[in-house]
């Protein structure tokens, strides 16, 4: 340090000592504190618009900036920061592809994106690949043809298939040999419903989420691609035969076979399992340190919503216990109370929460009580 910095430092404080000392007399002094968006505080300094003080409005703004830095701060403690889709982190109700919530996920080099429906009742990530009857194109709602991608390892500079040799094969009684690539299956509750394809390796490609300058983020993943699916959706919980193994750095399924509602309507383009074992997207970039073992999704009343992982929230917010299982764990939650109308079931039962699921699906005595007040 410099003879003219201490110089300086000890003048400053020798000023600022005379100073208290001729204001108040006795050594001390005081000062007043203003919130950074107060009436005195915006008369001085340019600071961001906000809504009428005292609105509905305001508060919500408040609440978000609270929110931004309470998340900033959490990710620097943990050295991670959120992530979303490349594409962002909107999600979309669509009645007319089974009004499930999908989200544009961008995969393999050079990227291209799929319209894929968001699973929390399974835990595979699939794509339609080379297939011969998998969807092309939709009508919209509006009228417009919408052009469906469909997932090729051969055309991929990061795409590797999985061979039968590998430690993240779980089905290796189905190999021909070794060196064959690795095939997997799932089988959906619903009548008729599955999906058989081989596993593959590629580039999710990603971008933080965290109100800063998003930064592009690349995650190897394993998924399947399917070229055939056989799919009715309505509670589909996977039962996936013999993939455990499949947990390693970025697993995708690459789907050959499709059929039933894959191919009249639901999750046509692709389905993102979101579930909690090992094999699901969000295990595997917090595997891989990518962000932390969480996500989250909000849905709007209009349908649109967000997705995000890496989400930890707010230390204040409501928490619902989660009823773990060892085997194919899932989001299965107690309800001890329902309440319609006014009138209210003491009523004691598990379910799954199902984002995969169109509709709620309920056992008597709950499904009487609501179909009957």
């Amino acid at each position: 340090m410099s003879e003219f910095t201490r110089y300086s430092r000890v003048l400053l404080l020798m000023v600022l000592g005379l100073s208290a000392g001729a204001c108040y007399g006795f050594g001390t002094f005081g000062f007043e504190f203003h919130h950074r968006y107060s009436d005195p505080v915006k008369q001085i300094l340019a600071v961001d618009e906000l809504p009428a003080k005292g609105s509905l409005e305001y508060y919500s703004a408040m609440i978000h900036r609270d929110k931004i830095i309470k998340g900033r701060r959490l990710a620097a403690e943990n050295d991670q920061t959120p992530v979303t889709f490349l594409d962002g982190n909107a999600t979309y109700q669509l009645s007319s592809l089974g009004y499930l919530h999908y989200a544009n996920v961008t995969v393999g080099t050079p990227a291209l994106w799929f319209l894929v429906a968001l699973d929390t009742g399974s835990d595979l990530f699939w794509l339609p690949c080379d297939c011969s009857s998998c969807v092309q194109s939709i009508e919209s709602p509006g009228g417009p043809i919408i052009e469906f991608n469909i997932y090729s390892p051969n055309t991929s500079s990061t795409s590797s298939k999985v061979p039968c040799s590998s430690d993240k094969c779980g089905q290796h009684r189905k190999c021909s040999s070794p060196s064959s690539t690795c095939p997997y299956q799932v089988i959906y509750l619903s009548n008729g419903t599955s999906s058989i394809g081989v596993l593959v390796e590629d580039v999710l490609h990603l971008t933080t989420d965290d109100d800063k300058t998003n930064k592009p983020v690349e995650a190897k993943i394993t998924f399947g691609f399917v070229s055939f699916t056989s799919f009715v959706l309505k509670s589909h919980l996977a039962v996936v035969e013999n993939s455990i193994g499949l947990s390693s750095t970025r697993h995708a399924f690459c789907g050959k076979i499709q059929t039933g509602s894959f191919l009249n309507g639901a999750a046509p383009n692709g389905l993102f399992g979101l579930g909690m074992d090992n094999i699901s997207v969000p295990s595997i970039l917090a595997k891989e340190n990518v962000t932390s073992n969480s996500f989250s999704m909000c849905f709007q009343s209009d349908g649109v919503g967000r997705i995000t992982f890496g989400d930890k929230g707010s230390s204040d917010q409501g928490e619902t216990p989660i009823n773990l299982r060892q085997s194919r764990p899932t989001y299965n939650i107690s309800i001890t109370q329902i309440s319609v109308g006014g009138k209210t079931g003491d009523l004691e039962f598990d379910a799954i929460f199902d984002s995969g699921t169109s509709f709620t699906y309920l056992n008597d005595p709950a499904y009487t009580l609501i179909s009957e007040t």
